[in-house]
């Protein structure tokens, strides 16, 4: 349950990708250590059959009962001294590695910064000589750009790199290079991604990304075809973290868009409307009788575009103040929604960037033949 719990934590903030396993029957797992995240990585990366037990600091961790029940129950922690019988509660651990289970001790003894490894205490070492089991080295990238020491939680990919055991007449220098050269190799190796997302997510990222939210939903609004959520779609799932930005400011854009076409039909001017049907605006014309400006509300359901809603209601003179209150709710419900959840799913997907090209053409096949049924739907 623990390792499902964090599989699937580490999965929404961005993914955790594992190289290597653990060998068969009990052993001593040493990993470096740059944050809290670096547990909830190894619980996620390492194999629930070893029932992996962590060694987490006595005078923190356990300091009082409700922080001793978390440590203990969701990150499977065992108290170790740092001043004085430290050694003890790590020689108590002997049964549990000799029943076949994992123990994971970061030999650090604390976080150390981003980028460094500091030098290895010798107990690790003692419990696999004592218990006879092999000692794992293991390199962890991505928790200090998770979850950096003294900052705040933001998305990251968490990657884990299992090396070869070593014997348990290891030293700690020899552990300590083992650790050192699997997480530089874990750092230095390039995420696959793909340049597609590469190039949109430099575009997405910058001021311009959102001025393209703003325009396209405005434009939708009065004429342009293809709804501003088809932009969310590409652009939430290339830049998960833009995502409620990008909503909000297409939210902003297609409710100016509507206000302007609302008093542009008032005024008689009619911009062109493709993809639209003369059923659609009749079935607009009758719902803005029936309802007034409150018909907006079937907008998001029923696959006519916003523009007709906007157009017809200006013919209808419905007024401003209640046209904007209905449309922000409409609208709002629809976009902000369809944009947090491709974030959402950008984020879960974000070890497979390199497959954004296939997503898209999906997306853009996918929408082409919805649009398709929606015209005949309505013509």
């Amino acid at each position: 349950m623990r390792h499902a719990l964090w599989w699937l934590a580490l999965t929404v903030t961005g993914g955790v990708e594992r190289r290597g396993r653990l060998p068969r029957g009990g052993c001593v797992v040493v990993a470096n250590h740059s944050s809290h995240a670096d547990t909830a990585a190894l619980l996620a990366a390492l194999d629930a059959s070893h029932a992996p037990a962590i060694g987490a600091a006595a005078d923190y961790w356990f300091a009082s009962p409700w922080r001793s029940r978390i440590c203990r129950r969701l990150a499977a922690g065992f108290p170790v001294r740092r001043s004085g019988g430290g050694m003890d509660d790590l020689l108590g651990m002997t049964d549990t590695l000799r029943a076949g289970r994992a123990v994971v001790l970061f030999p650090e003894g604390t976080r150390a910064r981003a980028g460094e490894l500091g030098s290895f205490h010798r107990g690790a070492l003692v419990l696999a000589e004592h218990a006879r089991v092999p000692v794992v080295p293991v390199g962890i990238a991505g928790t200090e750009r998770l979850l950096p020491k003294h900052g705040r939680l933001r998305p990251s990919l968490v990657r884990v790199r299992i090396g070869e055991p070593l014997p348990y007449t290891a030293t700690p220098e020899e552990a300590r290079i083992a650790v050192a050269a699997l997480h530089a190799r874990t750092v230095a190796e390039p995420l696959r991604d793909s340049r597609v997302r590469k190039v949109l997510a430099r575009v997405i990222s910058a001021r311009l990304g959102l001025l393209l939210a703003f325009a396209w939903a405005f434009a939708e609004a009065l004429s342009w075809p293809l709804m501003p959520e088809l932009f969310l779609a590409v652009a939430c799932v290339a830049v998960p973290r833009r995502s409620l930005k990008l909503s909000v400011t297409a939210l902003a854009g297609s409710l100016a868009g509507g206000l302007f076409a609302l008093q542009l039909a008032s005024m008689g001017v009619s911009l062109p409307a493709p993809l639209t049907t003369d059923r659609m605006r009749a079935e607009v014309r009758h719902e803005l009788s029936v309802e007034g400006a409150s018909a907006v509300r079937h907008q998001p359901w029923n696959g006519i575009p916003f523009k007709v809603y906007a157009k017809e209601a200006g013919r209808a003179d419905v007024p401003v103040t209640g046209w904007l209150s209905e449309s922000a709710r409409a609208r709002g419900s629809r976009t902000l929604t369809v944009g947090l959840a491709f974030g959402a799913f950008g984020f879960l997907v974000h070890r497979l960037r390199r497959l954004y090209g296939l997503y898209l053409g999906l997306l853009c096949g996918g929408f082409a033949a919805g649009l398709a049924l929606i015209v005949a739907g309505w013509s």
